[in-house]
């Protein structure tokens, strides 16, 4: 099969938006110092920027076995699809879904989580947190939850472009100046939304894994709305209390590491690097369901009693 030709060049859409990126954040900065709306924490900043960076050291050493991947896919697709409106609007719509699967089993399994885990590690919220981007991703295999858009036919870079255009969307949602924002709340991934997804709360816990629209989350039963009574409170369930850039990049690998050099069976291995974050044989340590299960109880029991949420 010829492959269709790209009518024009993919810009680097990422590269170019970072002076976007930096001038936001520069406005969020000077805005929370006014108004003392939102946090800021210098340290915690300078860590999400040194993360953002490595993130794209990392991703031009290694980003090409994605690259590789899907160009090795593609030449086994099913259709032809062109670069027509119809089909880029298809693209697009098949891109967010393939993300929010993505982003879902990136939270409910532990291999691609310790990716993942990286952009959670920061208990603040605010434009930085968005940089705060995993070293790994490649390396962990995050690419193959889009290998089946280019099975079907949809050209690589097309593939490629529209996950750029997700992940700077992304960036402005990352803020807790902005509220909510009327009816675009039922189909647009919010800074509200948001707010839920990075949450320790147990009432937030695996909640809205939308890229771009949060229609896939009200679909699939992960939506949750962001309470006024309840504020979010940021970060992992075991808080990593460092800025180093280089811990925070590696932790969760490592400790699947130790995790696997002490386990018994096989299935203790299957368990600890397959299984759900925070699985162990015993069922000693807090999972996500388990931390939910244990809220859940206590509203039962004492429904007026405050939310507590998980560190």
């Amino acid at each position: 099969m010829t492959p269709p030709q790209t009518p024009f060049e993919i810009p680097p859409i990422i590269t170019y938006a970072v002076p976007g990126f930096v001038l936001l954040i520069i406005i969020e900065m000077i805005v929370v110092k006014l108004t003392k709306k939102g946090r800021y924490e210098y340290r915690d900043s300078a860590t999400s920027l040194m993360m953002g960076l490595g993130n794209r050291v990392f991703g031009i050493m290694f980003g090409g076995l994605a690259l590789l991947a899907y160009f090795a896919v593609y030449e086994f697709r099913l259709f032809n699809l062109g670069w027509t409106w119809s089909v880029m609007v298809a693209c697009f719509f098949a891109e967010d879904l393939a993300y929010y699967w993505f982003h879902r089993i990136a939270h409910e399994r532990r291999f691609f989580w310790a990716s993942h885990i990286i952009h959670h590690s920061s208990q603040h919220y605010n434009l930085t947190t968005a940089l705060r981007q995993t070293w790994t991703g490649a390396l962990g295999l995050t690419f193959i939850f889009w290998l089946p858009l280019v099975y079907l036919g949809f050209p690589p870079l097309m593939v490629v472009m529209f996950s750029g255009i997700s992940l700077v969307y992304q960036f402005w949602i990352h803020t807790e100046l902005v509220g909510r924002m009327g009816p675009l709340e039922w189909v647009m991934n919010t800074p509200s939304h948001h707010r839920v997804h990075h949450a320790t709360n147990p009432k937030y816990l695996d909640a809205n894994y939308a890229g771009v629209l949060i229609i896939w989350d009200r679909l699939f039963g992960t939506f949750v709305r962001e309470d006024d009574k309840e504020k979010p409170h940021y970060g992992i369930v075991s808080q990593l209390g460092t800025f180093n850039p280089l811990r925070v990049a590696f932790h969760e690998w490592l400790a699947i590491a130790r995790d696997v050099a002490g386990a018994k069976k096989l299935s203790h291995v299957l368990g600890y690097v397959f299984g759900p974050p925070g699985w162990s044989p015993d069922g000693s340590r807090k999972t996500s369901a388990s931390i939910k299960a244990e809220w859940a109880a206590r509203q039962q029991t004492s429904p007026s009693a405050p939310a507590v949420a998980a560190e």
